[in-house]
């Protein structure tokens, strides 16, 4: 197999011993396992080791989200095309087959948007299916921001994995607790602060933009089905949106 149709996995790192194994089994078979970590003080280096993995080494610094340390990462794998995948996310064996399908082709897209299941409160969420993301393309041509939940940016044709091949769809074996959500909305809402300086918000949109996501949540993407879970879950995706509007009226005011 030439290096044009060989695949790099890069997984991001920072204390990921509790899902690595289960990510790296199902990975192992490709061609590069890069992982790029962030000064882990737990067993994920070890582990990584065990697997054979590459490891390169990002300083975290200041850094309490994963962005930054995103292009760093796609740029040290060895293989024209890059499969980013979370350390809480695993491969199925179909994904696998059907990516090595696709760069084989004439003509392929540069990038494809993969679905992903997600879980909350031990149950499968129908309103967050597909949560598509974008995390397989041909890395000369693609740039990650530097910037909280920011996609990355490729320079050429991106395709999308149908929603029905749910076979193709990533796991994702993160499943978190209403205390972790609180606890990532302050983390996350600090580093969207400064991206959102420029919005004008007032009261207005400390009522009507969690309403509407919590709206939504729960009724356009029909959280309902997903009963008490998917009410929660709607009225957490609100209480985000709460927090961020928040905390800039609360600098704008801070200011004066």
């Amino acid at each position: 197999m030439n290096d044009g149709n060989k695949i790099s996995v890069v997984i991001n790192t920072y204390n990921a011993e509790r899902d690595l194994v289960r990510v790296l089994e199902a990975v192992k078979d490709f061609d590069e396992v890069l992982i790029c970590d962030m000064e882990s003080t737990d067993s994920t280096l070890d582990i990584a080791k065990k697997y054979g993995c590459r490891i390169v080494t990002f300083e975290r610094k200041a850094n309490n989200i994963v962005e930054p340390a995103r292009e760093f990462a796609i740029h040290e794998a060895r293989y024209d095309w890059v499969l980013v995948v979370d350390a809480d996310e695993v491969v199925t064996p179909e994904l696998k087959a059907f990516l090595y399908s696709h760069i084989a082709k004439q003509g392929c897209a540069d990038g494809l948007y993969i679905p992903r299941k997600n879980y909350f409160m031990g149950h499968f969420m129908r309103s967050l299916y597909p949560d598509h993301i974008l995390r397989f393309f041909r890395k000369d041509i693609t740039h990650w921001p530097p910037v909280i939940h920011c996609s990355p940016v490729v320079d050429g044709k991106v395709d999308k994995i149908p929603a029905n091949r749910m076979e193709l769809a990533f796991e994702h074996l993160a499943n978190d607790t209403v205390a972790d959500i609180v606890r990532k909305a302050n983390i996350y809402s600090e580093n969207e602060v400064p991206r959102r300086r420029k919005k004008n918000y007032g009261v207005l949109a400390l009522l009507c933009r969690p309403f509407y996501r919590c709206f939504k949540s729960y009724v356009l993407k029909q959280g309902f089905r997903d009963g008490i879970p998917g009410l929660i879950h709607a009225m957490l995706e609100g209480y985000y949106q709460f927090v961020v509007v928040a905390k800039l009226l609360e600098e704008r005011l801070q200011a004066r």
